[in-house]
């Protein structure tokens, strides 16, 4: 018998890690185990050590591993963190402190900004100064330094940020201080430098990202070290890569020390993983919805391409868009997938305040104790246990029949901390919780859609996630939506993302002239210094460069403006730059500037070596027993039994609804006045003609 060489995706929820398998010959086959929040690579590992055996074959046969998760998102938002130095410029300690002039909440007087990741007694300074040509107007104190690491090292600092002024245009003071450092403190204590985590400009936003990559950077240097660990315990030894949050994937080793580009790995995933899915198609918009046990991300897809976005704030709560709401978190200025992100999951708990009103999470049960249906001591109600009292999942067991659920414990929940305090009864209430919760989820689709001045009722809805196709179609009613599209693979679609994604990073370089002061000539050398570096870089990391593509952009602005905007360079001459920046710019603003410089602060270069893999065919489900069930649609309406079928039972014919299509990784859920057929391609969709 062949043997066979296998590629594997792993996604990290907050309720279940979603596995899925790709065979060489384009097999692909998935699995969904419980997450291990006491350690996540555990839970990796004994999944991998299953698959092994059900496929009877060798670790060696394991030829990559695609992986994302929400271990550096995690850390920041439960601040448990590295001790974090800072090394600055002199009189410049307190820039993290100062911020922007930007509060989320206009109106609150008694607002408390974060607290900065590096306390003010660890943020150390150095006498050294630069200019913003990146001549040396101080010359870096050597004392300073090493009188810092010895305070660093007396306070039992766990991770160092530098950040130096004007260390974009040259990051010679910033690597000498590290240096020294190194030699001080160690290799143990995880030390990195602005001038190479973000060589732009700005000094609050650079210093907010390089302490962000050293707060969280010693917690995925761990995370990294244990999950090597993990899988050479069971013989894996394959390369490890893992998502960041532009969509791309970079080595395990990339990772650890651009740790910040790991926030928010795992939602950029099933964005990518729904752009490839309408990639080519017709679908002039489609926005993403994923659901999983914790929250529902929305994200908005034009032509194919995901919204991106170069400014994120982590830590803010709920995450309603980068664009709209600023100075409630940490910026981090690296490419991001511009994803809407609401705590609203299978996971939230159902609550009743002092003035009897009823809130759907942001908290969450996880995946331990988790909803009370589980079985595995959560005793407060949850979404999960209102879906279960409808009739829209399973009561008896989810994945197939193996992961058993105790129905009656989580309908007594419901009845017994919602309905009978509030005097209703048991259907009523379920039916209201997730009234409540749609409710809440619609925010997180118009952040990206209605707040961007995009109609929504023009837009194709795409759900996917553990429980985004159970609530789907009452998303899409609420919004006006009429089509939506559950892809094959539905729940575990983040990871199917991860195999179907390319290697893409991003580097920049800074202009050191002035407006008026680059010609061509200058231009193109600055344009092949940085092809270079990404070249070292990348190859340094094993990448083949033979297959890869060079996408390059300049960020470009009015002499005198603070901001700039970013244009493709197609060709290196400035008369061509400016002419693309002036019509950028009039479509951004509506109005352009002859008479002004154009200045450009910044080339840029992705670079992106495309997937090269066999069309990918979905294993045979296993059998399923699937039995009608009583489901109650609509409040007022009469609880009705209807048809529980698989995906295989529907065809190009649409169907009537109402009907339940239980998966293995997932259930979908057709309510009534909609239809759902197959399209080619094997994805569910449905139409609401009641829209």
């Amino acid at each position: 018998m062949a043997q066979h060489s296998y590629r594997i995706g792993i996604d990290i929820g907050g309720t279940f890690t979603d596995v899925v398998v790709a065979r060489d010959d384009g097999l692909v086959e998935t699995r969904k185990v419980p997450s291990t929040p006491d350690d996540y690579s555990r839970g990796i590992a004994l999944a991998i050590k299953a698959l092994l055996e059900e496929f009877q074959t060798t670790p060696d046969r394991i030829t990559g591993i695609v992986h994302a998760t929400t271990v550096a998102t995690n850390a920041i938002l439960e601040h448990k963190g590295a001790r974090t130095g800072l090394l600055t410029t002199e009189g410049f300690r307190d820039v993290l402190e100062m911020r922007r002039l930007r509060i989320p909440v206009l109106y609150d007087l008694q607002y408390d900004k974060p607290k900065p990741l590096a306390a003010r007694h660890l943020r150390l300074e150095a006498r050294e100064r630069l200019g913003p040509d990146g001549s040396v107007r101080v010359p870096l104190s050597e004392e300073d330094v090493r009188a810092a690491a010895r305070r660093f090292r007396e306070a039992k600092v766990e991770a160092v940020a530098i950040s130096f002024l004007h260390a974009y245009a040259n990051p010679a003071h910033e690597v000498a201080a590290e240096a020294i450092l190194r030699e001080e403190l160690g290799e143990e204590v995880y030390i990195c430098r602005g001038s190479e985590i973000l060589p732009e400009i700005r000094e609050y936003e650079r210093t907010s990202t390089v302490v962000v990559n050293a707060y969280i950077g010693p917690v995925v240097r761990n995370y990294a070290s244990a999950l090597t660990a993990r899988l050479a315990s069971i013989g894996v030894t394959c390369s490890v890569e893992m998502m960041h949050s532009g969509g791309g994937i970079m080595r395990l080793g990339s990772a650890v020390k651009r740790a910040a580009s790991l926030v928010e790995s795992g939602p950029a995933a099933g964005v990518i993983a729904c752009a490839r899915l309408v990639s080519g198609s017709e679908e002039p918009s489609v926005i993403s919805f994923d659901m999983g046990g914790t929250t529902a991300k929305a994200a908005l897809i034009e032509h194919g391409e995901p919204a991106r976005t170069t400014e994120y704030e982590v830590g803010a709560g709920i995450n309603l868009s980068s664009k709209l709401v600023k100075g409630g978190g940490y910026p981090i200025k690296m490419p991001f997938i511009d994803v809407s992100e609401i705590g609203a999951g299978g996971g939230s708990i159902v609550a009743i305040d002092r003035m009897s009103q009823v809130s759907v999470g942001p908290q969450s049960a996880g995946a331990y104790p988790g909803p009370v249906c589980y079985g595995l001591g959560g005793w407060q109600a949850t979404l999960t246990d209102a879906f279960l009292t409808l009739g829209y999942i399973n009561d008896v067991a989810l994945a197939g029949g193996s992961f058993p659920l105790k129905a009656d414990a989580g309908r007594a929940a419901l009845n017994d901390q919602v309905a009978r305090p509030l005097g209703l009864d048991l259907t009523q209430t379920a039916r209201g919780v997730l009234t409540l919760a749609v409710t809440t989820m619609t925010r997180a689709v118009k952040a990206v859609s209605t707040y961007r001045g995009r109609d929504p009722r023009q837009a194709t809805l795409v759900a996917f996630g553990g429980n985004g196709p159970v609530v789907a179609s009452e998303v899409a009613r609420a919004l006006g939506i009429r089509r939506v599209v559950i892809p094959r693979g539905a729940g575990v679609f983040s990871a199917l993302g991860l195999l179907r994604s390319d290697v893409e990073q991003e580097f920049v370089r800074p202009s050191h002239r002035r407006a008026g002061e680059l010609d061509d000539g200058e231009l193109d050398r600055l344009f092949a210094e940085l092809t270079e570096d990404a070249r070292r870089v990348l190859t340094l990391e094993g990448y083949e460069m033979a297959q890869a593509e060079f996408r390059y952009a300049a960020d470009l602005r009015y002499v005198g403006q603070a901001y700039e905007l970013t244009v493709p360079a197609r060709r290196f001459a400035i008369d061509e730059l400016s002419e693309l920046f002036h019509q950028e710019h009039e479509r951004t603003y509506g109005h352009r500037s002859q008479k002004d410089q154009v200045h450009l602060v910044n080339a840029r270069l992705t670079v992106r070596m495309p997937l090269i893999a066999p069309r990918q065919q979905f294993a045979a489900e296993p059998p399923m027993r699937r039995n009608d069930r009583v489901v109650a649609f609509e409040a007022g309406r009469r609880s009705a039994t209807v048809a529980v079928i698989g995906r295989a039972d529907l065809d190009g014919t649409a169907r009537q609804g109402p009907f339940v299509i239980e998966e293995y990784d997932c259930t979908c859920v057709v309510g009534p006045d909609q239809t759902a057929r197959l399209d080619e391609a094997g994805n569910i969709d449905i139409t609401l003609e009641a829209a």
